[in-house]
């Protein structure tokens, strides 16, 4: 039901895409601030809890954590998959259909991520899972929203654009029912929460905030719906302990 959920959310997001205008700002910085609380407040204390085994006196998830975010990075910029937003430039034709399919077939290997970390957290507890479920929840809606918005950035055809809209959506309930299936060692497990939290949290920075901001030019209003964000998922996570 909660992968179901996220595939709900994530054709939500690709559908409303072209229809959101003066408050995608608001959504979007609710959603990065969600997804900072499901790091913070829950992603990272689990993946530490059990004394993981420590690298170089660095705990495992936390090299994962750090490995992630640079991984991401790193590949980003060898694709060029950040432009520049339109509006900073006048008015020009993308011809580089292939960024924009590249782009929002990453985004489906990110949306099957996850759906296995749902799955994953059910391995270690219920109340766990449900609050992983939220943060994907929310970040599917503004994943389905890119991958769309992206996909159709750079000249691809609306049908190609709904096409991997509709892959995005049903990578979620793919990796939860892959994942619910496989028992997951409690190392690899942990090492996979810190992996999950350095992606989410990578673009959650990188991608939902500078496009939350960049789309309004009154800063306040989103940064109290990130704020919002965060603490509803820090009265989430204290009710479902």
């Amino acid at each position: 039901m909660l992968s179901l959920a996220a595939f709900l959310m994530t054709l939500l997001g690709g559908l409303v895409a072209d229809r959101v205008k003066k408050r995608r700002h608001l959504v979007l910085g609710a959603a990065a601030g969600v997804m900072l609380g499901v790091v913070a407040f829950d992603l990272l204390p689990e993946s530490l809890a059990g004394s993981p085994p420590d690298v170089h006196g660095v705990p495992l998830p936390m090299l994962a954590f750090a490995a992630a975010f640079l991984g991401i990075h790193i590949v980003e910029r060898a694709m060029g998959m950040h432009t520049a937003h339109e509006g900073d430039y006048a008015a020009h034709h993308h011809a580089r259909t292939g960024v924009g399919l590249t782009a929002g077939s990453a985004l489906v290997v990110h949306s099957l991520l996850d759906g296995a970390a749902i799955g994953a957290a059910f391995q270690t507890d219920a109340s766990l899972a449900v609050a992983v479920a939220i943060g994907v929840i929310a970040h599917d809606f503004t994943d389905g929203f890119n991958t769309y918005t992206v996909t159709s950035l750079y000249g691809n055809a609306r049908r190609r654009a709904l096409t991997l809209l509709t892959l995005d959506a049903l990578a979620p309930v793919a990796g939860a029912t892959l994942t619910s299936l496989i028992a997951i060692p409690h190392v690899v497990l942990s090492a996979y929460l810190g992996l999950f939290s350095g992606f989410l949290l990578y673009l959650a920075t990188s991608d939902i905030l500078p496009e939350a901001h960049t789309s309004s030019r009154r800063p306040l209003p989103t940064l109290a719906a990130t704020v919002s964000g965060t603490l509803f998922m820090w009265v989430v996570i204290g009710l479902s302990d």
